[in-house]
């Protein structure tokens, strides 16, 4: 766990891949910084990248309000199967099934149904794509299901149609920009696999 900003009231971390964001994240925050640790959001087990929680109540209050009000921008880096368009913007209708564990696109609204948005942009262009995203809601396996509805699968991500050999979705939460005290704070990390030559 790269520790990139911490204080008395915020912990701004890198998730491994394989650890859980809900569980095992704080108590290893907690271990390493002392004090109280609240998840405000949360990052699927086998995908990594930056993420904030909060080290006092009122600052899981303010962290929760500020994404309640769409003030915290999270961004994306994820390696797709295929060549998506330069850019895009889309929206769709999820359906999570919780027995299967699985999300999927559907057509019309109803009971558990609820609109996803996302935009991108196409970084580089091959048998895979780099592409950085930016999430307008954060549904679950949002970004999975959005890509691979398209026929893109993300490479690595064999619940939703990949067929490679890479043993974990290539997705990476890059960036996470949020108020603050009167001031806009931003992190940003990226993986190896995203890293320019």
């Amino acid at each position: 766990m790269d520790i990139l900003y911490s204080d008395r009231e915020l912990a701004v971390i890198v998730k491994p891949v394989g650890l859980d964001s809900e569980s095992a994240m704080p108590a290893a925050i907690v271990e390493t910084l002392g004090g109280e640790c609240f998840t405000v959001h949360r990052l699927d087990q086998n995908v990594g990248g930056v993420m904030v929680y909060a080290r006092t109540k009122a600052a899981a209050a303010a962290l929760s309000r500020a994404i309640a009000e769409g003030a915290m921008i999270k961004e994306y880096v994820a390696l797709v199967h295929g060549v998506p368009e330069e850019s895009g913007d889309w929206t769709d209708l999820l359906f999570k099934d919780a027995r299967k564990n699985k999300v999927f696109v559907v057509t019309r609204e109803r009971a558990g149904v609820k609109k996803a948005r996302l935009e991108y942009r196409r970084l580089t262009v091959g048998a895979t794509s780099l592409v950085r995203i930016r999430l307008h809601t954060g549904r679950s396996h949002q970004i999975r299901v959005q890509f691979a509805s398209r026929k893109f699968p993300l490479v690595g991500d064999h619940k939703y149609g990949a067929r490679d050999a890479v043993h974990a979705p290539m997705l990476f939460s890059c960036c996470i920009t949020f108020p603050w005290k009167g001031k806009t704070l931003c992190f940003e990390q990226l993986p190896d696999w995203a890293k320019g030559d």
